[in-house]
């Protein structure tokens, strides 16, 4: 059983690679599309039907791209579609959200201090507000609201600010932001699979049926193409930022999540800016300084803590803390971990606990039990260089106190 918890490790690490690749081959496609459709240039002997063109060199060659905007006379042999990258990025992440907080629900999804359920309610929860999230955005999308593209961002960015807070009332601070992002990529990757891909297809069927296509379908597409666009940069901090706690552990985390949103407009309005030879927006880069510099600041506000309460401790936990080499565990974890993963840290340098994982309770020692073995047991990446000496016998102990637990024996 024990050998399970290895195992699963890889299988995530597998997934998270997998996420990643398809990630920035979707992200890739989209920034260049994006740029590509920007900065084409018009001139008079263009193709019937022709929007524009651009002229690239990439790799010792050189590409002619012309753009139809709705589509061109005849249906070309060979069309290339542009949606695969998309969805295999939203199932793999959705693969890790439940590797990752829907299997280790007890321990990176629930917070009891936060709001204290089930696992099935969490996940539940978790479900329900990913689905809410692109039948609000896809309503207001069809609504006359969503007609003025900047009367329905301002709406899009509301609910998402809404969002980023209820999310912290629900979840632990990590589990909040990554939330915040898969409910934003899901609108984003949904844009693809229920709008912009079907709207495609319509075009195709009738150029093959011999009909003139209606202009309306692309506009459409363009629309939630550009959406995906600005909701791109931030999405990708949302997914980082499980690595940095002082982003999702803070008391301001919900605000500073909502300033992320404002950033990602405010970089891609420059690039886009650019590439559409519209002049040279500097003030973007000020604008995003100047926001990231009041992120840093809510960080470092102290999150007011009702009182010193003891980590709860699940019934799957118990049997690690009741064990009887608990006791001489907990002395290793205190004694070469628990500098570094407190929630005031004693190693000079660290502000907060490394990815926020403090160990200094019976609780969380347990909660972490399977990190631990892991990270300190199984392989040496903890303590980072060995910096505070842990040694052979004692990661031994931190194995057999693990594995014996798990195969449900009694360890000395």
């Amino acid at each position: 059983m024990y050998e399970y918890a290895i195992a699963w490790d890889w299988l995530t690490f597998a997934m998270r690679w997998l996420h990643v690749i398809t990630a920035i081959a979707w992200i890739g496609s989209s920034f260049y599309f994006v740029a590509l459709d920007l900065g084409l240039k018009k001139r008079p002997d263009l193709p019937v039907g022709a929007y524009g063109e651009e002229w690239q060199v990439h790799g010792g060659g050189f590409y002619h791209i012309q753009k139809y905007l709705v589509a061109p006379s005849n249906m070309p042999e060979h069309l290339i579609w542009f949606k695969w990258e998309s969805y295999v990025t939203w199932l793999s992440g959705f693969g890790m959200l439940c590797m990752v907080y829907y299997a280790g629900a007890d321990l990176y999804l629930i917070d009891p201090n936060v709001l204290d359920v089930s696992k099935t309610t969490a996940i539940a929860i978790s479900l329900a507000s990913i689905g809410f999230g692109w039948l609000a955005y896809d309503t207001i999308c069809k609504s006359p609201a969503g007609r003025d593209n900047t009367k329905l961002m301002v709406l899009l960015y509301f609910i998402l600010v809404g969002m980023a807070w209820g999310y912290t009332q629900l979840f632990t601070g990590r589990a909040a932001f990554l939330h915040l992002g898969a409910f934003t990529a899901t609108i984003m990757s949904a844009n693809v699979f229920f709008i912009i891909i079907p709207n495609q297809k319509i075009v195709v069927a009738d150029l093959i049926a011999g009909r003139t296509p209606d202009a309306k379908y692309g506009v459409i597409a363009k629309q939630r193409s550009t959406h995906n666009n600005y909701l791109t940069l931030p999405v990708l901090f949302l997914m980082l930022s499980n690595h940095y706690p002082l982003a999702f552990g803070t008391q301001y985390n919900w605000i500073i999540a909502s300033l992320v949103f404002l950033m990602g407009v405010t970089i891609r309005h420059y690039f886009n800016t650019r590439h559409a030879d519209k002049g040279n927006p500097t003030w973007t880069w000020l604008a995003t300084a100047l926001l990231f510099i009041v992120i840093m600041w809510l960080s470092t506000v102290p999150k007011i803590l009702s009182g010193d309460e003891e980590a709860k401790v699940s019934a799957a936990q118990q049997p690690f803390v009741t064990a009887e080499a608990f006791p001489k565990v907990r002395d290793t974890v205190l004694g070469r971990c628990s500098m570094c993963h407190a929630k005031e840290p004693g190693w000079e340098g660290l502000v907060v606990p490394p990815k926020g994982v403090t160990l200094e309770t019976d609780g969380e020692i347990a909660a972490h039990a399977r990190e631990i073995y892991l990270q300190a047991g199984r392989s040496h990446a903890m303590p980072p260089a060995n910096v505070t000496g842990i040694s052979d016998e004692e990661r031994k102990l931190l194995v057999a106190w693990y594995e014996t637990v798990v195969k449900g024996e009694k360890v000395q």
